[in-house]
């Protein structure tokens, strides 16, 4: 089978990076041919399977001058990656600062490339990641081919926040030939937003690298309990919350050890983060971005996974944590506990009621001492109560996806 993969973002960052390569790489083992097309920066490493082609669509680091938006791909395309998140792990234009020059130009630069990609290739399927801007442009640009879309909950909230081409994107997305979502919550979302048949809708989960992240060795036994955090290091990932929950803890200093992994965001808010850092009780120690192998070894060396953010899709990390045998603390995002109720057995996990919030991601500002007051109780918990036991995360896997999607077609 012949197989085209197209993101607008790295196809090496965020979750839905990772989950366009761990399916590309499943194809690969199961010898399908396969070309990707994405949007990078030309000192990105990518790293695919031998014998996928990739095919590049290259972004500015830095915004310039758009003189002409029409103009050969074979300059960048002259702004920043266009992120489906406002904080990105890399430099990136928000798709609600993009302006109608830009998007003519992002489209141009893509559709170039992906018809070179379908000329070359002939897919007999065009996966697309996000249910947004790129996916409806492929889907209006090719109705002989079958095209199929992954929601990865980002592109909802697009939808929701932004108006750019908003009628043309819901219009294609309703056009596509199947729709696949991670659980119940996304599936009722992409029906509300995009009026999309839900016939066309397929739950597939989330999968989790199974050769990276597991178990081990045993937790150390030292009396000092240890805390992750994974992501961006940012407001909306509630680290600023975190720290701030911290300081309510009623633990002797040298109990606890807490470590921030990940990329840093806004300055602004990366400044304070350090101050809150520096400010705590307990010692804090900034990570950066890891590959997954350390990643790995630091949820192997910690017992609590704390994911305070007041948005995402289903939290890739949480499962990866699972896997290494941490319990975890975290936001009860809308339709997650159901989905890891059932997929993850066993798991202790505690819930954050979220605080009210605007524009789907951005908590109102008096109701954060309330939250964090409920977060630090939860972390408390779970270090006095918390179990030894290791979820069953079995049923989650990459390899399942991928079959799934060849089963649709």
């Amino acid at each position: 089978m012949k197989i085209l993969s197209i993101t607008a973002q790295k196809p090496c960052s965020t979750g839905s990076g990772v989950y366009l390569t761990e399916l590309v790489k499943e194809y690969a083992d199961r010898r399908h041919e396969q070309a990707v097309v994405a949007g990078v920066y030309e000192e990105d490493k990518i790293e695919l399977p031998k014998g996928v082609e990739f095919y590049p669509v290259y972004f500015s680091e830095e915004k310039e001058e758009i003189l002409n938006p029409d103009r050969d791909n074979a300059q960048k395309l002259a702004f920043p990656i266009a992120g489906m998140s406002d904080e990105m792990p890399y430099k990136s234009t928000r798709y609600c600062d993009m302006t109608l020059q830009m998007a003519a130009q992002f489209k141009a630069s893509f559709l170039k490339k992906i018809e070179k990609a379908v000329k070359e290739l002939q897919p007999d399927v065009i996966l697309c990641h996000h249910l947004y801007l790129l996916t409806a442009v492929v889907r209006e640009a090719f109705p002989e081919y079958t095209v199929y879309g992954f929601c990865h909950n980002t592109d909802l909230r697009q939808m929701q926040k932004t108006d750019l081409e908003r009628e043309f994107i819901k219009e294609q997305i309703r056009g596509l030939d199947r729709i696949f979502v991670p659980q119940r919550a996304q599936e009722m979302g992409v029906r509300e937003i995009y009026g999309a048949d839900p016939d066309k809708i397929t739950r597939v989960g989330m999968g989790y690298n199974s050769r990276i992240f597991h178990v081990t060795e045993g937790k150390k036994q030292d009396g000092i309990v240890r805390m992750v955090f994974a992501g961006k290091i940012a407001e909306k990932k509630g680290v600023i919350s975190f720290l701030r929950a911290l300081n309510i803890l009623d633990l002797d200093k040298k109990r606890l050890k807490v470590y921030l992994a990940g990329s840093t965001g806004n300055q602004a808010e990366y400044e304070t983060i350090l101050r809150l850092a520096e400010e705590c009780p307990y010692e804090v120690t900034f990570l950066g971005r890891l590959a997954q192998p350390e990643l790995a070894d630091i949820y192997n060396a910690c017992d609590i996974f704390v994911l305070p953010s007041f948005f995402e899709g289903i939290p890739l990390t949480v499962i990866e944590a699972l896997a290494c045998g941490d319990r975890v603390v975290m936001t009860d995002l809308p339709g997650i506990r159901e989905w890891l109720s059932e997929m993850t057995l066993g798991a202790d996990i505690r819930y954050v009621p979220l605080p009210a919030m605007r524009n789907t991601d951005e908590p109102l500002e008096d109701e954060l001492p309330e939250f964090e007051k409920r977060l630090a109780e939860a972390l408390t918990e779970s270090i006095m109560k918390g179990t030894g036991r290791t979820a069953d995360v079995s049923g989650i896997s990459w390899e399942k996806i991928a079959k799934e999607v060849i089963r649709c077609f």
